[in-house]
């Protein structure tokens, strides 16, 4: 599927959570069951993978996902990403930390 048609199913995934509780119930208890039958998509997840839907809407609360940790051996850093890591730079922590927790930074104060 085109990059642009996977923004779609996305976008619509999402907004019809947004509007019927019924659809995000069952998208965080069946997740793949739930996206066929909204899109009519065929879901194939990589073996051993599983597909984990997290209501996220109470707004009363601050999310944050732990992403699992890379695979330091598939990474290919940039001349630049090297010479900031040698020269024990925090701008490529401070950067990923940013680009993942984005409203996590408005509530910590130090």
């Amino acid at each position: 599927m085109e990059q642009k048609k996977e923004e779609e199913v996305l976008r619509l995934i999402i907004s019809k959570a947004w509007e019927d509780i019924n659809f995000r119930k069952s998208l965080v208890s069946d997740p793949i069951k739930a996206i066929e039958n909204l899109t009519g998509a065929k879901i194939v997840l990589p073996e051993g993978k599983t597909l984990v839907i997290n209501d996220q809407t109470d707004k009363s609360k601050v999310y944050v996902n732990i992403p699992s940790e890379p695979n330091i051996d598939d990474i290919e850093l940039t001349e630049d990403q090297l010479e900031i890591i040698a020269g024990g730079g925090q701008a490529i922590w401070r950067d990923l930390v940013n680009s993942l927790f984005p409203t996590l930074k408005d509530y910590i104060i130090v």
